[in-house]
């Protein structure tokens, strides 16, 4: 299989270090191909970019960049990349790194992992957030991607080079990353497939929901005005 570069943005993470490196070491296990990891530091004030330094492989990749938020350092990361596909995740690996290969399976451009649908399966997750999480999509389908039930799980597998071309010509810093970049690849006339996957709740996640979704959601509409020309 292609050599693949995983794109894991870092942001006060050193409690998940060992989850992430874990998560890793099992991508590796079953991806038939190399593997290659470039981790991005947003800016880190806890210490993670030190110890993750002296944990990564030789062919692994640690940036470390001033705190802009996860679409900066997902920019940073993939056009650092080389590989021929580019995985996109989490450190907390919400979604398990052996669907890394569902999602090839799927033979896309652009293959998305979702939480919604027939096949699909969230664990751990409160009720109240899941009802703040459709509210969002709501507002993404009435926006700028009308077909899309989930854009906001962090799990995707992109063509390398259309990887490095769509997050090129992006410009979000923040959490509505996920959103242009769909949008982007849907503008390109990219075949995108969504997989759906179990995902497990994260608890210390970074998203805030309150504190961050005003500004995500007013980064929905940039999207649309950019894209639409307005």
């Amino acid at each position: 299989m292609d050599p693949l570069t995983v794109v894991i943005p870092l942001y006060d993470e050193v409690r998940r270090i060992g989850a992430g490196l874990d998560g890793l070491r099992r991508l590796r296990e079953v991806w038939p191909g190399p593997v290659q990891a470039i981790l991005v530091d947003d800016g880190s004030t806890d210490g993670t970019a030190d110890a993750l330094a002296a944990a990564l492989g030789p062919d692994d990749r640690l940036l470390r960049a001033p705190h802009a938020g996860k679409g900066a350092a997902l920019r940073r990361g993939v056009a650092a990349s080389t590989g021929a596909r580019v995985l996109l995740t989490d450190v907390d690996w919400s979604v398990a790194p052996e669907e890394a290969l569902r999602l090839a399976e799927a033979r896309a451009d652009v293959a998305i992992a979702v939480r919604e649908g027939p096949g699909a399966r969230r664990l751990g997750e409160p009720a109240w957030r899941h009802h703040v999480g459709r509210a969002f999509n709501q507002l993404v389908r009435a926006a700028i991607l009308p077909g899309y039930q989930d854009t906001q799980c962090g799990f995707k597998l992109l063509d390398g080079p259309l990887a490095r071309s769509l997050f090129a010509a992006c410009t979000l810093d923040g959490w509505a990353i996920d959103v242009e970049l769909l949008a982007r690849a849907e503008r390109t006339g990219a075949r995108v497939v969504p997989v759906p996957v179990t995902w497990r709740y994260e608890p210390d996640s970074r998203v805030r929901l309150w504190r961050d979704g005003w500004t995500t959601a007013r980064e929905v509409w940039d999207v649309r005005r950019a894209l639409s020309g307005r």
